[in-house]
């Protein structure tokens, strides 16, 4: 399936070959819902979304995973380095070595990607190295607008519209940011263990919860009304999010639609079974159960069945591939 996405994207370079599968191998193995929704999106637009996933990853891995014992100023020179791959393959300068560089730079320039959603993206992940928590949701959101919600506005060239781009935008923007706190609520224990909190304090103060509480809870595996209460708000927050990114749905390629469609009923998934779980999330992982992964996935395959024959129809003859698999990574 590999060799016949890059194929149908018209990636011929062996390089830039490898370096794309190597972003599609780190989405099917990190980004299990993310990478279920690709498999329903034309094949030709795939390896865009693995590179842009991988380029994540890979930073987000500096940021957390550079060896237990990794000091900050190492994990800090990784990121800089990083950092200063990315800004000569996007300028034109040598081509970089690192995989993920070389399938970023290579979409960004099929797709005309703006550069200034890299550079943001970079700044919070680089705030990730010494930031711990946030005081206010509005300081949340501008550490969001670079590691999330320029995500979205990443993928809108990928994804392609029937609007303006600039109406699609702020939709795209939000679901990138309504992904990510669907993430943080879902980490916060693990979160806590690296030693951050990305609820925000004020959030959690108005039901009289602080960071030892939240320490206590995730050590004892006790619950506590308080925390539970702080946890149910930031749910109905980030589902306020999700609705002020839905109307965006409508806005895109209607060939794409169906992918962040159900991307979007998954990881809004996610909340239902947190909420089903009491809130349990210090103590266990929130999961989706596979049966219900399979009915939203089942469901997406049928409106990308429906939108490609739309296409076809209206294109003419020409056959419009229809590989789709949705089945889920191992």
């Amino acid at each position: 399936m590999t060799a016949r996405e890059l194929d149908a994207a018209g990636i011929t370079d062996p390089e830039l070959r490898a370096a794309y599968t190597r972003c599609r191998l780190l989405n099917a193995r990190h980004g299990r819902t993310y990478f279920l929704a690709t498999r329903l999106l034309p094949t030709d637009r795939r390896p865009a979304v693995h590179a842009l996933y991988g380029f994540a990853r890979r930073a987000d891995d500096i940021v957390d995973d550079t060896g237990a014992d990794a000091a900050p100023a190492e994990r800090a020179a990784a990121l800089t380095r990083l950092d200063r791959l990315l800004r000569r393959a996007l300028t034109g300068g040598r081509p970089s070595t690192e995989p993920v560089v070389l399938a970023l730079a290579d979409t960004a320039a099929r797709y005309a990607i703006e550069p200034a959603h890299f550079t943001d993206f970079m700044a919070s992940m680089r705030a990730d190295l010494t930031v711990t928590d946030y005081a206010t949701y509005a300081d949340l959101r501008t550490y969001m607008h670079g590691s999330a919600a320029v995500i979205g506005l990443q993928m809108l060239p990928v994804l392609g519209t029937v609007t303006a781009r600039a109406l699609a935008a702020p939709h795209a923007a939000a679901l990138g940011v309504a992904f990510q706190l669907t993430n943080f609520l879902r980490d916060v224990g693990e979160d806590l263990d690296r030693g951050r909190v990305y609820l925000p304090a004020d959030l959690l103060a108005a039901h009289g919860v602080h960071r030892d509480l939240l320490l206590w809870s995730r050590a004892t595996g006790r619950h506590d009304r308080r925390v539970t209460a702080a946890l149910r708000a930031a749910d109905d927050l980030t589902r306020g999010v999700y609705r002020e990114a839905e109307p965006g749905l409508a806005m895109l390629d209607p060939v794409a639609r169906p992918c962040i469609r159900t991307a979007f009923l998954l990881y809004r998934n996610i909340l239902d079974t947190i909420a089903d779980g009491g809130y349990a999330v210090l103590h266990r992982r929130a999961v989706v159960p596979r049966r219900r992964r399979a009915a939203v996935a089942a469901d997406g395959l049928v409106r990308v069945l429906a939108a490609r024959l739309r296409a076809r129809r209206t294109a003419g003859p020409a056959p419009v591939p229809c590989d789709v698999d949705v089945k889920e990574p191992r």
